[in-house]
């Protein structure tokens, strides 16, 4: 018998699926719910048990991960009769890594207090592909001990796991990254477009580039996407315009100006009004393309 907790998934979409995987990979005994049947005939292909719903697959977990699109999904999961809250074990872990605004994960921790349930609010970055090689960067809030207790479900999901600070603090950094990376795609995505109207040769340039101070993990992670004009979602436009609205409102709760954010923000907006809302956020570039004159 393995003496890892018991864990329950909540959540199998383009992130949850593989890194609920790779816990049942590490040895752990996974239960997992979502809304769509071919997600849970995945989990139980790869060695996991599908649950008919969320109160099935909590009730005897020591630790419940949810990872859905937002703070309503969090909410509609997290609370009320079918709930998490309603139907965990008292003393069970419960790690958020879904990416929400800091306030609903500060709420919910205190909601949980109240049930005998300890909270961490766990978002991550590293797109589908640090989901599936296990490479996540994991920015964590909550308790020390409750962050120890977790290190190694979370090592077994990604490679950079740092505790931020009390509840709500992952969040809070998690706005920060999804500002850093907006802005970066559209920096690249507007370099790629002057590179091309110049006649450059553009997958000699980017491997230059890439070599170069302008190299980034964006840049490495994304050229393929550039080159190819590979839209497929890997994080898609729709959650980045979520994210733009948490770091936005979040930076105005507490007096930081964003300037070249706003604009990504507004441009990220402008490209899912036009019907890329389910496009990779390496979409950007035709935004770009757009307003340069191209029809795309």
């Amino acid at each position: 018998m393995s003496t890892l907790p018991k864990v329950a998934w909540i959540g199998l979409g383009i992130m949850g699926s593989p890194m609920s995987e790779n816990l049942v990979k590490a040895g752990y005994d996974v239960t997992g719910h979502t809304l769509e049947r071919d997600k849970l005939d995945r989990l139980a292909a790869a060695g996991g048990t599908a649950a008919a719903s969320v109160a099935e697959a909590v009730r005897d977990a020591d630790v419940i991960v949810t990872m859905v699109p937002a703070s309503p999904q969090v909410e509609a999961v997290a609370y009320g009769p079918d709930g998490i809250l309603e139907n965990a074990r008292r003393g069970a872990l419960l790690i958020d890594m879904s990416s929400i605004t800091p306030q609903t994960s500060v709420d919910l921790a205190a909601a949980a207090k109240d049930k005998g349930i300890r909270v961490l609010d766990a978002p991550v970055s590293g797109g589908e592909a640090g989901a599936t090689e296990a490479v996540l960067s994991i920015m964590v809030g909550g308790d020390q001990a409750d962050f120890d207790e977790a290190k190694p479900l979370f090592e077994a999901l990604g490679k950079t796991i740092v505790r931020c600070g009390p509840h709500g603090s992952g969040q809070t950094v998690k706005a920060a990254n999804q500002l850093i990376v907006a802005v970066n795609i559209q920096a690249c995505a507007e370099a790629v477009v002057f590179l091309e109207k110049s006649g450059v040769d553009l997958a000699a340039a980017l491997d230059v580039l890439g070599g170069g101070l302008a190299g980034s993990t964006v840049l490495a992670r994304k050229k393929d996407n550039f080159l190819n004009r590979d839209f497929r979602p890997g994080f898609r436009i729709d959650l980045h315009h979520k994210d733009m609205g948490i770091v936005t409102d979040a930076a105005r709760t507490v007096g930081a100006v964003l300037p070249v954010g706003a604009v990504v923000a507004q441009l990220v907006a402008g490209l899912r009004a036009q019907g890329d809302g389910g496009l990779d956020h390496s979409a950007l570039l035709r935004a770009v393309e757009r307003l340069s004159g191209a029809q795309v």
